[in-house]
């Protein structure tokens, strides 16, 4: 379970104090990870240096030092991802989580349907088109999914709609995997249409306020707002 007092910590902090806390995580997920982190730039580190002082060039000392922390950074990235990836699979709001993390023009908005079995549908607008993202058992996502898909057309019109299931079921999509499935989709939309599917989108039903970051589970699904009459 994540835990969000340390999020928001890891937000505030400084630069080195977040690398200290993120190499907690990693430690704690993968007992293995640092010291392979560790062992990898010290290893092409001591082999160019030696390189360098065996056959004179000289120039290979400060290159060993840039390999060797370029090689260190790249698994000290992945290992963090793959961190993040295992401390929220399987909670509620995984999925939103993970659109919210993405690099580009996305519009992310959580929980634009849910019902009383914790079960969620999540949209993404980006170049692509509507994403709708779910999380729950698949034998009620189905129609949670086809309901907001219909509902999103309305307004959509001809854009692409496409739909995810996030989970470890068959036919679900793990978490880990979400952001590449996403990042491979055509892209179909400019960054005009975009602004303009999201002002059109807006004329939707509110949504439920969720939580940002992914749900303890056990936690209480909060009720969808009520449609106001006169």
């Amino acid at each position: 379970m994540v835990d969000r007092n340390s999020a928001a910590d890891l937000q505030n902090a400084g630069r080195l104090k977040q690398m200290r806390m993120v190499a907690g995580l990693i430690h704690r997920q993968n007992p293995k990870a640092m010291p392979t982190v560790i062992g990898a730039g010290l290893a092409i580190l001591v082999i160019l240096v030696a390189i360098g002082v065996i056959t004179g060039e000289w120039y290979l000392i400060p290159f060993g030092v840039l390999l060797g922390a370029m090689a260190s950074a790249i698994l000290f990235g992945r290992y963090a991802q793959a961190a993040q990836y295992s401390a929220i699979e399987g909670q509620t709001g995984a999925g939103a989580a993970i659109l919210q993390s993405m690099r580009g023009n996305w519009t992310v908005t959580p929980a634009v349907a849910a019902n009383r079995n914790m079960d969620v549908v999540h949209r993404a607008v980006g170049k692509p088109g509507v994403v709708l993202v779910g999380e729950g058992a698949p034998s009620r996502l189905g129609g949670l999914i086809a309901n907001e898909k219909k509902k999103t057309s309305r307004v959509a019109h001809d854009v692409p709609i496409f739909e995810f299931q996030v989970g470890s079921e068959e036919g679900q999509v793990p978490v880990r995997k979400l952001q590449n499935k996403i990042m491979k989709l055509p892209r179909n939309l400019s960054n005009a249409a975009i602004d303009d599917l999201n002002f059109r989108l807006k004329a939707l039903q509110p949504t439920m306020q969720m939580p940002k970051g992914p749900m303890p589970k056990g936690a209480r699904q909060p009720k969808m707002p009520r449609p106001k009459t006169r």
